[in-house]
């Protein structure tokens, strides 16, 4: 599955979060830190939602 990613610029640093995914987000130096950032964010947060026995949202946003 792939998920739409939101980046944001801040004064010193990114910060993104998956519209999809409450609660999966990240932050980062660069565009290429926070893109790697957030594939593991993602990746942790799918995991921790098998755990608990939630189901996984389907990727709406594009």
């Amino acid at each position: 599955m792939k998920y739409a990613i939101v980046i944001e610029k801040g004064h010193n640093n990114y910060s993104a979060y998956v519209p999809d995914l409450p609660g999966c987000v990240s932050t980062g130096l660069s565009i290429e830190e926070i893109e790697n950032n957030m594939k593991e964010a993602i990746s942790f947060h799918i995991e921790g939602l098998q755990e608990d026995g939630l189901p996984i949202p389907q990727p709406t946003t594009i």
